[in-house]
């Protein structure tokens, strides 16, 4: 790579090389480790390393570490820390799942204590936050964090409060949360923010350069952006890693991601500033297109002006506004119903980042998992239809949507 003393290398050309170790054979795209275990050249090589497994560079089993989930754990901690003087003090944690990574940073962080959580978030999250957290000692109130208002009255309602969780860009009603101002008041307060920037992805928002603690990602969205693997990241500082004794966590409990999704999910990561600079603008035609159109009752998207969180929006990204847009029609449930068993381009699946289009009905698939108090609380009505939208010709898929709206 180039001498960056010298000339700023682009988020681009970051995503493209970030991670990277020279291989032992000069291989130009890095290698898969594909291995369970790896072998000590003598006893005292392996005494040193599990004396201090966690700081070891020396390798022992891939449960606790692998040379392909490092490079991966490097490439996402350089986006979400590009530009920051203090990017060195970050590091990354690849895992099995998404919900490995979310569930992982809760049980770790707020353990024994409160989360104030954004009300609209991934059906999981919340089913997890209202079911499982509380069994392991963590309770929860969920309020909308788009007013931060309303994040402060919670904190001096819970003086317990360990951690403030949200989405960058809400699953799925699109929701937008003054970052800034609530790493503020987590700071204020003695708590740390963790933000879910899966939807935003590092290209549009990087929640850590505005004050945010800990970030993660279902990186089987957009940073693998095919569809092909599951996976999950944290981003945060290496001493809260320690504090937390997360990495210890996360290898007891067996979380970790393998190899050959760490070395697809690298590969994606290569391709991410294409793929979304693409999407981002193609949800915006389409999101003028719905919002123009006679059967559309609202469309829910960061990029138009009117979103309640537009200038918000504006202010805290680059590059566009992501690929995920949601709307409902005047027809409600029966109409959306139509459109997603009449639509021949766009998939009806769940999931998103992909490079094809993807359609969903959220209250009775992504979010059918919430209470239904929660889902209501949240906006997430039965007419709400959620589209991702991909690289396609955003003329086809406009295309596509008219000819199965009512």
């Amino acid at each position: 790579m180039m001498d960056t003393k010298q000339h700023k290398i682009s988020f681009s050309t970051t995503a493209v090389h970030a991670g990277k170790k020279e291989d032992q054979f000069g291989a130009h795209v890095s290698p898969i480790y594909q291995t369970s275990t790896f072998v000590f050249k003598d006893v005292d090589e392996g005494r040193e390393a599990f004396s201090n497994e966690e700081g070891s560079e020396t390798h022992i089993y891939s449960r606790l570490a692998n040379p392909t989930v490092e490079h991966l754990e490097r490439a996402i901690c350089s986006l979400e820390t590009y530009g920051m003087d203090t990017a060195d003090e970050y590091q990354g944690m690849a895992f099995g799942s998404g919900m490995a990574a979310i569930s992982t940073g809760i049980l770790t962080l707020a353990k024994g204590g409160h989360v104030i959580a954004q009300d609209a978030l991934y059906g999981c999250t919340s089913q997890f936050l209202e079911g499982e957290a509380p069994e392991l000692g963590i309770t929860t109130s969920f309020v909308d964090t788009s007013d931060s208002f309303l994040v402060e009255m919670e904190l001096k309602k819970h003086p317990n409060t360990k951690l403030i969780y949200l989405e960058s860009i809400a699953n799925p009603t699109m929701m937008v949360s003054d970052i800034p101002r609530i790493a503020k008041l987590a700071e204020d307060y003695g708590a740390l923010l963790m933000v879910d920037n899966t939807f935003a992805s590092p290209y549009h928002l990087k929640p850590i350069t505005l004050g945010a603690d800990v970030v993660a990602h279902s990186t089987t969205k957009y940073l693998g952006g095919h569809g092909t693997v599951i996976g999950g990241a944290l981003v945060l500082k290496k001493q809260l890693i320690q504090d937390s004794a997360m990495a210890v966590f996360r290898k007891n409990l067996g979380g970790i991601a393998g190899p050959m999704d760490a070395f697809l999910l690298t590969n994606g990561v290569k391709t991410l500033a294409l793929r979304m600079e693409k999407q981002a603008k193609n949800t915006m035609k389409i999101a003028r297109f719905l919002e123009a159109h006679s059967a559309v009752d609202r469309v829910w998207y960061p990029g138009l002006e009117s979103h309640p969180q537009h200038h918000l929006a504006n202010a805290m990204m680059s590059n566009g506004f992501g690929g995920v847009l949601a709307f409902e029609l005047k027809g409600g449930y029966e109409a959306g119903k139509h459109l997603m068993n009449s639509v021949k381009l766009c998939s009806l699946a769940v999931s998103l980042g992909t490079v094809d289009t993807l359609i969903q009905h959220p209250a009775s698939m992504t979010h059918a998992v919430m209470s239904e108090e929660l889902r209501n609380q949240a906006g997430i009505t039965e007419g709400l239809v959620r589209l991702a939208v991909g690289i396609e010709d955003a003329e086809d898929i406009i295309y596509d949507l008219e000819q199965g709206i009512l």
